[in-house]
């Protein structure tokens, strides 16, 4: 039986920048590239086995990509691995929808994603 995902709105996401809060974004390239959480890293859902070794278990993990279905399903892998991550419902779209700050490197900060 899979475990329960443990999943919290934008709005409760924790400043990147705090010591300790990871924000793991993993939409493809093009995606991340029209912006992103500011501090967030970048790794692919396809990449997260192989570059596992990035996250660190004692860091708060807080999964994202572009509305909240691939960031559920790599939660369910993580937990499977043994990690305990959160999954932002609503993905980047909510992000943007609440006013959180969104970067890219054409236009750093307040950078709106495309609908």
């Amino acid at each position: 039986m899979t475990e329960p995902v443990h999943s919290i709105p934008v709005t409760s996401v924790p400043d990147p920048a705090a010591d300790r809060v990871v924000v793991v974004d993993v939409r493809e390239q093009d995606e991340w590239d029209k912006g992103h959480a500011p501090g967030a890293v970048h790794i692919p859902m396809a990449d997260i086995p192989a570059r596992l070794d990035e996250l660190d278990p004692d860091d708060e993990l807080f999964i994202v990509c572009r509305s909240g279905g691939r960031s559920f399903r790599v939660i369910q892998w993580l937990n499977t691995v043994g990690y305990d991550a959160t999954n932002v419902t609503g993905g980047m779209v909510a992000w943007q929808k609440a006013g959180r700050t969104v970067v890219d490197s054409a236009r750093p900060r307040f950078h709106l994603l495309d609908e």
